[in-house]
């Protein structure tokens, strides 16, 4: 019997951002990563990931060096990172850095009407999900039965919900996704996909064997 190839991404929201009372999309913000040990690093290692990819956002990427903070060493072997800029965050165009209580109402609105909608210069969640298509196939093509760690955004892993899972922009809004909280999917052939877990709280996994 033809044995299933499984490539499994570990999506990890950035630590919480220190200047959390903006919005901040595109713009750039330190991540508050005092709650991330390094020891949170060696028990997600311990899941077996080949290879660390980051949303060149310098809070994922200080979120990764926080949880690997000697030059991305694990108990097995010295860790690969590569960067996608294809996994930032929702460009909000001219809302970036204004405090969120000076945001526009925009009123009651159907989900998949906010998902297309995008701020004055700026993009929609369904361009979000444009550019993220090709970077998860680009994972999948690859690293082919490995296992990644991907640290990125709330708007670019629900975007690979959606790619993935085939949900539509409003569908794939409705998942939370916290600070630090963990999102895996799986890829089977024939472009199958699964969902091991979504927003998971506490940096453990579910469904990795």
């Amino acid at each position: 019997m033809k044995k299933t190839v499984a490539t499994k991404i570990l999506f990890l929201r950035h630590a919480p951002i220190r200047d959390a009372g903006r919005l901040h999309g595109r713009s750039d913000a330190d991540a508050d990563c005092t709650t991330v040990t390094p020891q949170s690093g060696f028990t997600l290692a311990g899941q077996g990931i080949d290879h660390i990819v980051t949303s060149p956002a310098r809070r994922c990427v200080q979120t990764v060096h926080a949880l690997w903070p000697e030059g991305l060493q694990s108990d097995a072997a010295k860790l690969g990172i590569s960067t996608d800029p294809r996994l930032w965050e929702q460009d909000f165009g001219d809302w970036e850095g204004r405090p969120h209580t000076a945001l526009p109402d925009l009123g009651p609105m159907p989900g998949d009407t906010l998902a297309r909608h995008a701020p004055p210069n700026g993009e929609s969640f369904m361009d979000v999900c444009a550019r993220v298509r090709p970077a998860l196939a680009g994972m999948v093509a690859g690293h082919g039965g490995q296992t990644l760690f991907v640290c990125a955004h709330a708007g670019s892993i629900r975007a690979a919900l959606a790619v993935a899972l085939g949900l539509s922009g409003g569908q794939a809004l409705k998942f939370q996704i916290a600070p630090l909280s963990l999102t895996v999917l799986t890829h089977f052939e024939d472009d199958l996909w699964a969902a091991a877990q979504v927003g998971a709280q506490g940096l453990t996994v579910s469904g990795i064997s």
